[in-house]
This record gives structure tokens, sequence and C-alpha cells, in this order.
């Protein structure tokens, strides 16, 4: 029997309406749906009356024992979707590494395109776009983090980073001490009711957010100038 095929599906970030028609057709067509989260692909299926697709948890703390399986599936012809929990899955998860183990086996991988945050957040945070580095998430403890800002702090690009709503005050506070007070763009609640760009320097965002608490909420992206747009070098298009 020949491969069957990966398909690496794009799906919400908040509003369900982002969903594509290609997704749409090949969540309803695949043998099997992996999902970072099962109860928010439950949601997303229920919404869109697609019914009896068979699910398996996918995630962090099982997919060394999950793997092997799915590339066995897929060897007998199965075809899989893979979602994350919201957006284009393998940013910021572990997708990558079934994609690589399917990779050398031969298998066929089709990405479906859709929603991204950090992509989302980039292009509305107006902040140079033409090259951007993504750290994905901010480390939790503050060593380790300091060291990451540490170590872009003379990349020439756009930095952007998904940070929590908890630490970003925390976060800020470091980002002034090593990368200095550049202009920054808080992006959060993507899509959402609620989605709010809060612009201008660390100094300044870290004072509205301290005289707002209500907007310490959701989740967040972080875009930061880069130290050449800094000291005046906006690039050019």
């Amino acid at each position: 029997m020949s491969p069957g095929e990966l398909y690496l599906v794009s799906t919400p970030i908040g509003n369900l309406k982002d969903i594509t028609l290609r997704a749409l057709e090949i969540l309803k067509e695949v043998d099997l749906i992996l999902a970072e989260d099962t109860r928010t692909a439950k949601k997303l299926l229920a919404h869109f009356d697609i019914k009896g697709k068979k699910l398996l948890s996918f995630h962090s703390h099982n997919l060394l024992q999950r793997i092997p399986t799915v590339i066995k599936l897929l060897k007998e012809g199965k075809r899989i979707a893979l979602v994350s929990e919201a957006g284009t899955p393998a940013i910021s998860d572990p997708g990558y590494l079934l994609v690589q183990e399917a990779i050398k086996e031969g298998i066929k991988i089709t990405p479906i395109p859709g929603p991204s945050a950090f992509l989302s957040a980039l292009i509305i945070s107006g902040l140079p776009t033409r090259h951007f580095y993504f750290g994905g998430f901010l480390p939790s403890t503050g060593k380790m983090r300091r060291r990451r800002l540490r170590e872009v702090k003379d990349y020439p690009c756009t930095l952007i980073f998904y940070e929590s709503p908890h630490r970003i005050l925390k976060s800020l506070e470091d980002i002034k001490n090593i990368l200095g007070n550049r202009e920054i763009a808080l992006v959060r609640e993507l899509t959402k009711i609620y989605e709010e760009v809060i612009r201008g320097s660390v100094e300044e965002v870290e004072k509205i957010l301290k005289a707002n608490p209500e907007k310490m909420r959701g989740e967040m992206v972080l875009i930061i100038s880069s130290q050449s747009d800094k000291e005046g070098d906006k690039g050019q298009i």
C-alpha cells in the first residue's frame, strides 16, 4: 500500500470565520485528526458540523509515544491531519518532530495555510516587516529570559515573541534594561472581541498597562523594533 499523507492544517486563532474552505475540506476527509487540545478541536468540528471524526491527542507530553503510532498509520495509507490548539501547527509546538519523522519515511506532507498569530501581529504593528526574527515564547524564568534578550540584542531586524499576561511587565522591564527603550507594539486578543494594539516606547507601554490592568489579559504577541530602527534607520521596502 502506498503511504498516506500528513496534512498540517491551520485553524483560527480566535475568530472561527478565519477557517479556510480548504481546511474544512481536509478535516472532513481525513481518517484521523491529531489535536494539541482535543477539547478545542471538538468545538471547532462541532461549529462547522463535522461529525464522526476520530481524534487523537498529540502534545508535548505524549508525542514520543504517539509518533511511532502515527507513522505506522501513515505508512498503512491513512490520511491524517495535524492541528494545534490555534493557528499554524508546528509553530511553537511539537508538530515539527512528527514532520521530521514523516520526511525520513518518505511520507507526503501537505501544508494547509491559514492564520498565524505572530504574522498577523507583525503586519499591524507598524514596525518594519522586511526582516524579522520570531523567537516563540520568551523564557518564563527571569535569568533565562534576560539571557535570550542579550542573545538577540544586536539582531538587525524586528523581533517577535509570544508572552503571557502575568509576565508581561517583568518582560518589558528586562527589555528596557537590556535592549533599551525601543519602540514596540503589544498585540493582544488577535481576531477576538477585545483585539488591541498598544504602540509606543517600552516605557510608554509599561505606563499604559500599569494604569489599565484590564489590558493585561489574553494571549499576547510582542513586536520589538531593532537597534537600527531605534537609531533612525527605518529600512526600505
